[in-house]
Formats: C-alpha cells, sequence, structure tokens
C-alpha cells in the first residue's frame, strides 16, 4: 500500500509544480485509486502488482468510501452555506435600503439590521428621521448620545445654557475640558465624535415662543428634555399644533417620568395631565433638591427608545401612557393618561383643536 500512497503523492506534487488546479489533481488520484481496485478485483492472489498494493480490495473499497462521504458531506455543507447567505440578504434589508448606506454605516448598524422588528427598512428610516431634542442636560445628554447611537440622520439641539462643572455628575455627554462652552457645541462636539454620519446642528439660544413653531416645523419628532414648566408647556402646544409626536421627560431627586404625547393620533397633550404649573418652590428644581446621578440616564436612554420605536413603527411607544420609574427601590409603574375635554390646548372646544 505505501506504493500506492507514494504514486499518489508523486502524482499530487507533479500537479502542484504544473500548477493543475485541485479538481484535476484528484481526479488523477482517483483514476489511480480505480486502477488499484480493478488490479485487486482481477489479479490472481498471488501476482507480484496485487500483493505490492496490498493483496485485497477491501481497504481500497473502504478509504474510497470514506473518502466519498467527506466530499458529500464537503459538498452539502456549502450547498448549506449558500443558501443562509442567500436567505439572510434577502431579509435583512432591502436592496432600496443598502443603497442608502456606505459599507462603514452597514457594519456600524448592523446589530440593528438583524433585528426582525427593525432590520434594513427600519434603519433607513432611522437615518431619513430628524429629530429635535430641547435641552443638552440630564435627559438630553444620554438621550442624545443614543439618538446619534442608533443612526438618526439629522439631530437638532436648544439649549442656551454653558457646561458647568456640577453639570458633570450626571450629564455625560459633556467633559471637564469643555466647561465654560456652550452645551450645544459641547454636545455637537462628543456626537460627531461618536457618529460622523450624523448631521448635527446646534441652537444656541432659549426655545421662545416666536421662533418655536418654525424650529419645531423642520422635525419629524421632538424630545423635551427641558427643566422647566414654561418650556414644557410651550413645547406641548406647538407640537399639538403642528401634529409633531412628543416626547416628554422630567424627574427630581430619585424619580423619574416619561410619555409620548402625539394628540394627531389622539393622545392626550401635556397639560392634560397637568392642567396648572405647579405653585411656585412646590416642586423644586435638581440644584434646590438634588439628583441622583444615574437617573437621568435611565430615563433620558428611556426617551431615545420611545423616539426610536415611533420613527420606526415598532413596538409599542408610551402614547397616552405614562411610566414613572423610582430609582431608589427600582420600582416601576405605567399610568394610563386622559384627555381632557375641557384643556386649552387639544380640548374639543378650543380654537387649536378645531384646527388639527
Amino acid at each position: 500500500m505505501a506504493l500506492v500512497f507514494a504514486i499518489a503523492a508523486a502524482l499530487w506534487g507533479i500537479g502542484w509544480a504544473m500548477k493543475a488546479p485541485p479538481r484535476l489533481r484528484w481526479a488523477l488520484i482517483g483514476v489511480l485509486w480505480l486502477a488499484v481496485v480493478v488490479a485487486q478485483l482481477v489479479l490472481p492472489p498471488t501476482q507480484a502488482l496485487r500483493v505490492a498494493t496490498g493483496g485485497s480490495a477491501a481497504p481500497w473499497l473502504l478509504l474510497g468510501g470514506a473518502a466519498l462521504m467527506v466530499a458529500l458531506y464537503r459538498r452539502a455543507l456549502g450547498w448549506l452555506r449558500t443558501r443562509a447567505t442567500a436567505h439572510a440578504t434577502d431579509h435583512a434589508a432591502p436592496p432600496a435600503s443598502t443603497a442608502t448606506f456606505s459599507d462603514t454605516e452597514l457594519s456600524r448598524y448592523a446589530r440593528h439590521i438583524m433585528l426582525r422588528e427593525l432590520g434594513g427598512p427600519g434603519q433607513r428610516k432611522l437615518k431619513e428621521a430628524r429629530v429635535l431634542v430641547i435641552g443638552a442636560g440630564g435627559l438630553g445628554s444620554p438621550a442624545l448620545m443614543y439618538l446619534a447611537a442608533a443612526g438618526v440622520g439629522q439631530i437638532g439641539i436648544v439649549d442656551d445654557d454653558v457646561v458647568d462643572g456640577s453639570n458633570l455628575q450626571r450629564q455625560v455627554i459633556h467633559t471637564d475640558a469643555r466647561i465654560g462652552m456652550p452645551k450645544v457645541f459641547s454636545a455637537q462636539e462628543q456626537l460627531q465624535a461618536l457618529n460622523p454620519f450624523v448631521d448635527v446642528r446646534p441652537y444656541n439660544r432659549r426655545l421662545g415662543a416666536d421662533d418655536a413653531e418654525t424650529l419645531f416645523a423642520e422635525y419629524d419628532i421632538i424630545l423635551d428634555g427641558s427643566d422647566n414648566f414654561d418650556t414644557r408647556y410651550l413645547a406641548n402646544s406647538v407640537a399639538h399644533r403642528l401634529g409633531k409626536p412628543l416626547v416628554s421627560g422630567a424627574l427630581t431627586q430619585w424619580e423619574g417620568q416619561l410619555s409620548v404625547i402625539d394628540t394627531a393620533n389622539g393622545t392626550p397633550c401635556y397639560q392634560c395631565t397637568f392642567p396648572q404649573r405647579p405653585a411656585p418652590g412646590l416642586v423644586p428644581s435638581c440644584a434646590e433638591a438634588g439628583v441622583f446621578g444615574p437617573l437621568p440616564g435611565i430615563i433620558g436612554t428611556m426617551m431615545a427608545a420611545e423616539a426610536a420605536k415611533v420613527i420606526t413603527g415598532t413596538g409599542a411607544p408610551l402614547r397616552g401612557t405614562m411610566v414613572i420609574y423610582d430609582a431608589l427601590y427600582a420600582e416601576q409603574r405605567r399610568i394610563t393618561l386622559k384627555k381632557r375635554p375641557d384643556c386649552p390646548i387639544c380640548g374639543q372646544a378650543t380654537p387649536e383643536a378645531k384646527e388639527s
């Protein structure tokens, strides 16, 4: 048998030297195997050639059978791999979606595209979305970072404050080196470093009644991470008037809350839930009462998640529902919100309601 293996090795070596394709080299070895089997079956048992090649056809037939099984296994494995690749290509993202992304973006968002509920079409919706975030502080920081990381195409930031050392305990988008810098520019710098494919537009001013409608009109969805009731009521009124979804978040000390206000789809507005501003001093600010550092990260990240769900049409956004999270005891409650017919913003008797 050693003679046959030596001849087979010689044939393989000659084929390699002549740069013959592997398939041809295996064919030559197959011919050698067939000749040995025929010799074992035809020649007399004492014939020198038969003795030199093993003396029996049985081991050669076993060897040939094993080689055939290996070849069939490899062929089947290759076929299955081809089918799996084709299936993944067909279902991961349609051609219209992949055409809008670079290879780098496809790699960046691969974990999103793999999600059955999101996929390529959902990622494309994120890329085409325009989101305005009010406030680049505790809630705005994590919301902005996760929106950018998720691939939202255009993000606007409106805030008139500057970075202060006391912010850094919870406002994770800013750094010590950027103390004194306007928050919108600090946030822009961080977001562009995180994801250069996102268009970040800073508005270094306080949201005002004179420009809120013009600003909101440029965006598809609004995230309100402001820290005062005047801004919350203003954002609610303008979002309702323009039919824009509004993700509203708030927090104090150990507790945070969020809701999706989408009056164009029949939800109550912010003023339905909070008809009147609290009396001065009744709801202290974070500077007055303190706030648990990780809490804004929890609520702000949930706000980004709700915005992404609204944009992509996946899951069940918190429309008409408020989630209240207590970080001190790790408790969470859901409250169903009700419309108020006499609401001055979205009530049936208001001029705004008739126009919307």
